[in-house]
């Protein structure tokens, strides 16, 4: 009998509803309701159900003038530009690395005890390794001491802590293993045979780089900068302890906002930050379908 054996067990669409049904309680009820919050009115210390657009009104108030631009168009470009040079040095820095160890070591036993080693900063905890960087970085720390001390300035460096500088630093320290696991995963996936051929056919190390190596692994690139241009763009901890609470961030807008208790304005900034995450995450996948490639 040539026909299709009889499928058992509990239909496909009552074995994803466990998973449906957590994914809705814990992700899609918690972003209506900070949806439906930023559109409440704003009132001294408590929550009052309404609908009034005043709370984006008020994040938007004077952004039509671009010769001096409004505090949260300053806002968006500060932590923009944080996200971008850390993506940049984290891409570099993580491309490098897994370039390394998926085709300069050839032990598989090597390969897993550096990857280790990549991730032993990560059993301590974010707040401790940037706290970390603050004796090093000091206008009385190791680096301007030791620069001192070997006649290349004269006096110390203020821009090395409390500064944009030192924010970057810290993004980078923290998040640059969220870039090195996906590619190290996609360059770990790439046929050895495809370099020999294109060895064999003339083409120098740098040109196998470009044309073979980088096309291959840019599904762990776009995912790499998926994460890490999310996790930067709501990241307030670090700005707040890094930049010396002197910088402004998004996440530390909506940070200060939650703690005065002006949470339907923080629930509209949240929403105006998820929007513009979301942009930057399409035009990303644009570059490489995910669904295809994993």
């Amino acid at each position: 009998m040539n026909g299709a054996a009889p499928r058992s067990g509990p239909a496909a669409w009552l074995q994803a509803l466990p998973f449906g049904a957590v994914f809705a309680f814990f992700f899609v009820a918690p972003l209506l309701l900070i949806v439906a919050v930023s559109f409440w009115p704003t009132s001294d210390y408590a929550l009052v159900p309404g609908f009034t657009a005043d709370n984006y009104v008020s994040i938007f108030s004077g952004c039509s003038e671009f010769a001096d631009p409004c505090v949260t168009v300053k806002t968006y470009w500060s932590t923009l530009r944080f996200s971008f040079f850390t993506w940049l040095v984290s891409l570099l820095l993580g491309f490098t690395i897994a370039y390394f160890l998926a085709f300069h070591v050839r032990s598989t036993g090597m390969q897993t005890l550096l990857f280790v080693l990549c991730t032993i900063p990560f059993w301590t905890s974010n707040v401790i390794r940037m706290i970390s960087w603050v004796p090093l970085l000091g206008r009385n720390g190791l680096v301007n001491q030791g620069l001192i001390g070997a006649g290349l300035i004269e006096q110390p460096l203020e821009w090395l802590l409390f500064s944009e500088f030192s924010v970057v630093l810290a993004f980078v320290h923290l998040y640059t293993m969220f870039m090195l696991v996906p590619i190290f995963n996609s360059m770990m996936r790439i046929d050895r045979a495809l370099l020999e051929a294109a060895e064999d056919a003339g083409a120098s190390a740098w040109q196998t780089l470009w044309n073979v190596v980088v096309p291959l692994s840019r599904t762990g690139i776009v995912i790499g900068s998926i994460f890490v241009i999310t996790i930067v763009m709501g990241d307030f901890v670090t700005v707040g302890v890094m930049g010396g609470q002197q910088i402004a961030s998004v996440g530390k807008v909506i940070q200060v906002q939650t703690s005065y208790l002006q949470f339907p304005l923080a629930a509209a900034n949240a929403v105006v930050l998820l929007a513009v995450v979301l942009m930057i995450i399409a035009a990303l996948t644009r570059m490489v379908d995910l669904r295809k490639e994993l």
